[in-house]
């Protein structure tokens, strides 16, 4: 029986990391600060520790996550950049800097 118990908490912790890790972004900030927010409703942790729990909770790893990587810069307005530059290299100019 504990072994069953055992076994299924372990079960259950694995299927939560992975609805956690692909769940949309919005959603993972939005149910990291409700999280954070209960812990310190509860008296567990502070307020400034709550807050640092959301932001840790509220990230991704790894690549494919434009979220996290910062590398996406903020779109440029309609109409600017439509024109090509003669000295422009394509191959430098990608969307992700080369590691």
């Amino acid at each position: 029986m504990t072994q069953q118990l055992i076994v299924g908490l372990i079960v259950a912790a694995a299927a939560f990391y992975a609805v956690w890790r692909w769940m949309p972004a919005g959603w993972r900030r939005s149910a990291a600060r409700k999280l954070a927010a209960g812990t310190h409703r509860a008296g567990w942790v502070d307020q400034e520790r709550a807050d640092a729990l959301a932001a840790s909770l509220a990230k991704t790893s790894g690549c494919g996550s434009c979220d996290s990587c910062g590398s996406c810069g903020p779109k440029a307005p309609a109409g600017a950049g439509t024109e090509k530059s003669a000295g422009a290299d394509p191959l430098t100019a990608t969307h992700h800097p080369s590691r």
